[in-house]
């Protein structure tokens, strides 16, 4: 049996590549993933491991407020200066070095515009001179409070050099001030920055006003241990002398943190791979499982002769199984090799966008290598199993027959179809009206997995009916009628084709019904609810979004033809023990009056540093009404505050949940606000007060000033990006979906290779024979097209009415893309029948008439 299986497989080698090409793309990114994430963290590692290479102990006050990467990183408190001497004076103290160390600061290049960073942070830091790491490579220090030194790879990047005069904006100051350059500094090793973080360096009382907002102060220590200390047992003497308000760690302990904070955020983009790859794997699914089919319906009469000479039906699942095993063995180890290649490439690409990350000696960690042939050989037999088990079901007595292959009534498999689907129904209902717990990605993820299953097996059940309305289209010649007559042959075979065409289809159809709902959305309820014509504000190209200075609000309300402005300040906030989004405004009567809010309880007035307003959901969330007070803490505060209610809003009629004074912004971790509504008295034309709008912001290369439709369209159009994100991805699906009907037509013009003997012998020529396969495969792409619209449609909208009380209001239905994706569903088909029809033209006539 094993001889026998082996020449069987080398008999088969072409349709069997095709097969296992999907699983080579699946394992490929699952293995990716793996190498991306651990080259990338061992890089990290490396980074941190250099920037606290001469730091025995750090010395920080203890944040008030823990706050991510993706919301801009930790903000370190400032403490008094005095804390340094304090250091100082501790046993076991070589040198303690005061530091200013912020994100925030940002370099105005040449060309009159900021330089951006998609990644690593933009420190503000004061200058304490050279050491084995840091070495002037041009100029000098700086010595006076207009004086500045940047690292190479940020003069590089503003084409700016030693002399010339250039802006900077910085976490206290966001309008234009302006140094002059006086050097340009790089580090040990011909390094250029340490994992492409920008840096300016100004003097030290220059950093503390424009980095911490308080002349004399700092927000870390660097210590250096006396000889025969450890940093260990330092540490734990200055814990003790400086008491629970500081944290002590030693360099090893900071380079781990920063790396794991970093390493937390990669493990989005591998879940974002393997999430792919479980996409890809799924539809490989589909392809497996019909190229077995196939195979063994073909192979029906060579499996009856084995079991007529005495093999067991265990013994030909076994020889399928073992195809199978073969398979997914070859197709692991490409996909392993691929999935290196995409890791390294993937770590270069993200390396050279994070501003130039020395990347780590490439690895390929032994999860990858476990996963790639767990998961590649694991999917093949899986699919495979099937078709094993009818295998064995063939009866010795089918050897001395011609046989065909019957067409099995639907019966089990509708069954089976519906139970799946009103699964995934379930789950999808459990997990979108939010009664799964802490579980409800999971549910979600699991409810689509049901649904699409259950789906595929409902397909052969409509695939008669659909298949030969959509073969109606092109019946009017011989070749047509011949094409659909084919395509509903066998209604399996052509279900499991479609349904993995049907998968990335539905994917890409349910995302854009949800984003295109999100944007409509958000439009709608700008449109409708904020009358304001101009809104001040920069596109955020980082976690933190960019902040012009707080008089502009004032200056604003003073044009001619303003009628009122709203400044908005935003930031999370730990409120009554709960960590939450809040926001600070200029003026709470300016809010009422810019977005027509009456209140449902209390009065709509300017706020008192004392009190806060509320939105009817944030005040049954946090049990209040008016006359209640509540505790806030926020990132750059000392201590919490405590605010008295005296006002409840409508949900749709707010800003935000939780309405501070414009007092509490300046405790924010960007004292600044990042918004300014600006509404206009009746009759005023927008062109009359842009202009001199903008003209108080010229000292802000980062913000603009824009009318409402062209901020609403500036604030959505991160949703198209998205988008075409993840059409590039999901095209994966197609791609293997167009590998699944070049196989299928391939087996099935074998399969028939008698019968198109025959028709050729009868008339039919070359042409009409490739026109004749080309129906068949446009009309299986098109049916599998329509059924992932359909059902891509309906998930999406699912989703869309669960998010109503998010916001999410409007459904959209992307017709325009519907269209696209049935014609490009089309030339799908057209190119998948290329190779198979050119083959089936070019059949020996006698010879296939004399095939077997």
């Amino acid at each position: 049996m094993f001889r026998a299986t082996l020449k069987s497989l080398l008999a088969r080698k072409v349709r069997l590549i095709l097969s296992g090409l999907a699983v080579v793309l699946g394992v490929m990114f699952v293995s990716g993933a793996f190498v991306l994430t651990d080259t990338l963290g061992r890089s990290f590692d490396a980074v941190f491991a250099d920037a606290y290479a001469g730091v025995d102990v750090n010395v920080a006050a203890k944040p008030k407020l823990a706050v991510g990467e993706a919301e801009g990183g930790q903000v370190s408190p400032a403490f008094p200066a005095d804390v340094v001497g304090r250091v100082r004076a501790v046993p076991g103290v070589a040198e303690a070095t005061g530091m200013v160390n912020a994100d925030g600061a940002r370099l105005i290049g040449s060309n009159g515009k900021v330089v951006t960073s998609f990644g690593p942070p933009q420190l503000g830091q004061n200058w304490i001179g050279e050491s084995d790491l840091v070495k002037l490579r041009e100029g000098r220090a700086p010595q006076a409070d207009d004086e500045i030194v940047v690292n190479a790879a940020l003069a590089t990047a503003a084409k700016v050099k030693v002399g010339d005069r250039v802006g900077a904006l910085t976490a206290f100051e966001s309008k234009r001030r302006d140094f002059t350059l006086v050097g340009v500094f790089g580090y040990s090793g011909g390094r250029d920055s340490i994992g492409g973080v920008n840096e300016i360096a100004f003097t030290t009382p220059a950093a503390q006003q424009l980095m911490l907002g308080k002349p004399g102060t700092f927000n870390s220590v660097t210590v250096r241990a006396a000889g025969g200390v450890t940093p260990e047992a330092l540490r734990d003497d200055l814990t003790r002398a400086l008491g629970a308000q500081y944290e002590v760690k030693t360099g090893e302990q900071l380079s781990a943190d920063a790396a794991a904070s970093l390493k937390e955020g990669l493990s989005f983009f591998n879940k974002v791979l393997l999430g792919f790859a479980a996409v890809a794997l799924l539809v490989g699914t589909f392809l497996i499982l019909n190229t077995f089919s196939i195979i063994v319906a073909q192979r029906t009469r060579e499996l009856a002769l084995m079991r007529a000479i005495g093999a067991s039906g265990r013994q030909i699942i076994g020889s399928v199984v073992l195809e199978a095993l073969a398979v997914g063995l070859i197709a692991s180890v490409l996909g392993l090799g691929a999935g290196i290649g995409v890791g390294a490439l993937l770590a270069w690409a993200f390396g050279t966008f994070a501003g130039g990350l020395a990347l780590a000696g490439l690895g390929v960690p032994p999860a990858a290598v476990v996963s790639a042939f767990a998961v590649g050989m694991l999917i093949t037999v899986v699919a495979a199993l099937l078709p094993a088990l009818r295998a064995a079901r063939i009866p010795p007595i089918a050897a001395m027959q011609d046989v065909a292959t019957p067409d099995r009534p639907l019966t089990k498999i509708t069954v089976s179809g519906a139970v799946v689907t009103a699964v995934g129904g379930t789950l999808l209902a459990v997990g979108l009206t939010g009664n799964a717990g802490g579980a409800t990605l999971q549910v979600i993820l699991a409810g689509v997995l049901f649904t699409f299953i259950g789906v595929a097996l409902l397909t052969p059940l409509l695939s008669r009916p659909v298949v030969s309305l959509l073969g109606g289209l092109f019946a009017w010649s011989v070749p047509g009628r011949l094409g659909r007559l084919n395509s509903g042959r066998n209604p399996r075979r052509t279900a499991i084709t479609a349904a993995a065409l049907m998968v990335g289809i539905a994917l890409v159809t349910g995302v854009t019904v949800i984003l295109d709902s999100a944007k409509s959305s958000i439009a709608g309820a700008a449109e409708s609810t904020v009358d304001a014509q101009l809104v001040i504000a920069g596109a955020q190209t980082g976690p933190r979004p960019p902040t012009f200075d707080p008089a502009v609000v004032d200056r604003a309300a003073a044009v001619p033809g303003v009628n009122t402005v709203l400044g908005v300040y935003n930031d999370n906030a730990v409120v009554d023990g709960d960590r939450t989004y809040v926001v600070a405004l200029t003026d709470l009567a300016a809010m009422g009056q810019i977005y027509h809010t009456t209140a449902q309880a209390g009065t709509i007035a300017t706020l008192r540093p004392d009190q806060v307003a509320l939105s009817v959901s944030g005040a049954k969330e946090l049990g209040k009404s008016v006359g209640d007070r509540l505790t806030a803490q926020f990132v750059r505060g000392e201590g919490p505050h405590t605010y008295t209610v005296t006002a409840v809003l409508p949900d749709d009629r707010t800003i935000g949940s939780i309405m501070l004074p414009k007092e509490a912004g300046a405790e924010f971790t960007s004292p600044q606000p990042f918004t300014a509504l600006v509404q206009l008295t009746p009759g005023t034309a927008v062109s009359q007060v842009q202009p001199q709008l903008e003209a108080l912001v010229a000292d802000s290369p980062e913000v603009s000033v824009a009318d409402r439709a062209s901020f609403i369209e500036q604030q959505t159009s991160g949703f198209d990006t998205l988008l075409t994100m993840i059409q590039i991805l999901l095209a994966l699906a197609i791609v293997i979906a167009v590998l699944g009907i070049i196989n299928t037509l391939a087996l099935s013009v074998l399969e028939r290779t008698r019968e198109l003997g025959l028709l050729r012998a009868i008339g039919l020529r070359r042409a009409q024979t490739m026109r004749m396969i080309t129906v068949e495969a446009v009309v299986i792409s098109v049916f599998g097209a329509l059924l992932g619209v359909v059902v891509g449609t309906g998930l999406g909208a699912a989703v869309v009415r669960a998010l109503q009380d998010e916001g999410i209001t409007d459904l959209v239905l992307p017709w325009s893309q519907i269209g696209i994706f049935l014609g490009l569903a089309a030339l799908i088909g057209v190119v998948a029948a290329a190779l198979p029809a050119i083959r089936a033209a070019r059949l020996n006539i006698l010879g296939a008439i004399a095939h077997d």
